[in-house]
């Protein structure tokens, strides 16, 4: 199945790499943090060897947000234990580093001359899995199992906004940041992280001085309040038409057509989750969050796809095998134990993306001539070989274009929502 499907055969067509390499990445910003932190972004970028491939940032800033989180997790899967003080320091920190190097790998891949389409599909990816991570990590830190639905709002809004966000791309063909967006969240965040480790997670859970409410509570209003400026932001898109003909999406498709994928992940699972007889969400929540997320991340990267190289989205796709399992298994009165199914879907889930996006990279390298990790650097007083600089040229085909680097941002990136 998925294991043999991408070895056996090419998941973009040559019309789709064709679109691909002619693909400027175009971005708009008000973010109100954004210009604050140009400083330490240029300092930052300024101190980075230019050997060091811009892809290369990007992917060590994911591993230490994940293990971080990892870590997390492992002191309080549900969000009800409290964790110790340290490992949410611990997600700060990591936060702090992965958001740092994902604001300046754009930077350093225009100073090294190797921006490409290729750069801004990987940023984006790796933010589609960061965000499953962030989410998670904010909710543990400040004890939202003890609220279980609030705890599954709070994770599926973040997964689901920053899917719309690369929806609104697909359509109108430029990416937009509000005023409140990814920067500010992932500082909110910090925020969070950073109470918890100097006074202790259960500070969440003490009450409000005559309001009565408990301090996560006022967390969750302010979260709230920022997703709805963002889903508001979204919404004007229907009012606005899209980029394509006859107010179509990038690829000439339906303005709606994205909504299906997103559907078939947030509704399972919130069916699943408030059906389960063995309450599996509640028992389970860190595992379920995950599981989802990978596929979630997997249907955000397929629309990210299809929007660069202009193309129809795929609606069904192998990653929803788990989730079928999972409703399956609930209609017929779980035959099967519902966490063997949660566990597989998880394994299932973050095989399918790795192998997917690992295909991809391959794909696009090849036929930009690139290296994912490597790119090439001359020495200063070294002498320029002919073949070098050829390569060297090769590797520019494509470049996303300063018109995207919004307030010295990443051209090759700079996803905020996080969209590079």
């Amino acid at each position: 199945m998925a294991l043999l499907t991408y070895r056996d055969k090419h998941i973009l067509s040559a019309q789709q790499l064709r679109k691909l390499s002619e693909h400027k990445y175009s971005c708009f910003s008000a973010s109100l943090l954004d210009p604050l932190l140009q400083p330490w972004w240029n300092w930052l970028v300024a101190q980075t060897p230019l050997w060091l491939a811009p892809n290369l940032i990007t992917i060590v800033g994911l591993i230490l947000n994940v293990v971080t989180t990892l870590i997390l997790i492992c002191y309080s899967p549900n969000g009800v234990e409290a964790p110790p003080r340290w490992t949410c320091l611990l997600c700060a920190l990591g936060l702090f580093i992965y958001q740092s190097l994902d604001s300046i790998d754009g930077k350093q891949a225009r100073r090294t001359n190797t921006s490409s389409p290729l750069g801004e599909l990987f940023d984006h990816g790796c933010d589609s899995i960061s965000t499953v991570f962030v989410a998670l990590s904010a909710c543990i830190s400040c004890q939202l199992g003890h609220y279980p639905n609030w705890l599954f709002f709070q994770c599926f809004c973040a997964i689901a906004l920053f899917y719309c966000a690369h929806w609104q791309t697909y359509v109108s063909g430029t990416m937009r940041f509000g005023r409140i967006d990814v920067t500010e969240a992932q500082f909110s965040i910090i925020a969070i992280h950073l109470v918890s480790a100097a006074l202790g997670p259960e500070i969440w859970l003490t009450k409000i001085p005559i309001v009565g409410l408990s301090w996560n509570y006022t967390i969750l209003v302010f979260i709230t309040f920022g997703y709805t400026l963002n889903i508001i932001n979204f919404l004007k898109m229907f009012t606005q038409g899209g980029s394509g003909k006859n107010g179509s999406s990038v690829a000439g498709t339906s303005v709606l057509s994205p909504s299906i994928p997103l559907t078939l992940v947030v509704l399972p699972a919130l069916m699943i989750a408030q059906k389960s007889p063995q309450n599996i969400f509640t028992e389970h929540a860190s595992v379920y969050i995950l599981a989802f997320g990978m596929v979630a991340a997997k249907v955000t990267n397929k629309l990210v796809i299809a929007h660069m190289t202009k193309a129809e989205m795929e609606y069904l796709d192998w990653s929803l095998l788990g989730p079928s399992l999972l409703f399956l298994n609930q209609y017929f009165n779980c035959i099967v134990p519902e966490i063997w199914l949660l566990w597989f879907t998880l394994i299932w889930g973050t095989q399918d993306l790795l192998r997917y996006c690992a295909q991809v990279c391959l794909e696009i390298c090849q036929h930009l001539r690139i290296d994912l990790f490597r790119i090439q650097y001359t020495p200063k007083g070294a002498a320029t070989h002919p073949s070098t600089a050829s390569v060297s040229s090769q590797s520019n085909f494509g470049s996303s274009g300063s018109s995207a680097d919004k307030n010295g941002g990443s051209a090759h990136r700079k996803s905020k929502s996080k969209p590079h």
